[in-house]
C-alpha cells in the first residue's frame, strides 16, 4: 500500500462528501425503531377495526345500501391487511 500526503482542505473536502452520501449505523437504527413502531401502532389500530368489523356484523343487518356497501369495503380493506401483515411477519422470520 502507498501513502500519498494530501492537503488537509482536500481530505476534509472528500470526508464530507462521504459523510453526506452514508447515513451513520445510529441513525440507521434509530430509523429501524421508528419503523418498527409505526409497524405496532398500525396492528393495534388493525385489531381496532377488526373488532369494529366484527361488531357490526353481528348488528342488526344494515337496511340501507350505503351502509352495507361501506361494511363489506371495509371488511375487503381488512383483508388486505391481514395479507400485509402476515407478509411483514415472514420478513421478520427471514431476518
Amino acid at each position: 500500500m502507498m501513502r500519498v500526503l494530501v492537503p488537509a482542505r482536500l481530505r476534509k473536502a472528500v470526508r464530507t462528501w462521504f459523510d453526506s452520501r452514508y447515513i451513520s449505523a445510529a441513525d440507521h437504527r434509530q430509523d429501524i425503531k421508528d419503523a418498527l413502531w409505526e409497524v405496532q401502532t398500525l396492528r393495534r389500530e388493525v385489531v381496532t377495526l377488526t373488532a369494529e368489523v366484527e361488531r357490526l356484523r353481528t348488528a342488526k343487518p344494515p337496511q340501507d345500501r350505503l351502509a352495507q356497501e361501506t361494511a363489506e369495503s371495509l371488511d375487503r380493506l381488512l383483508q388486505n391487511e391481514v395479507l400485509v401483515w402476515q407478509a411483514i411477519d415472514e420478513l421478520r422470520v427471514r431476518k
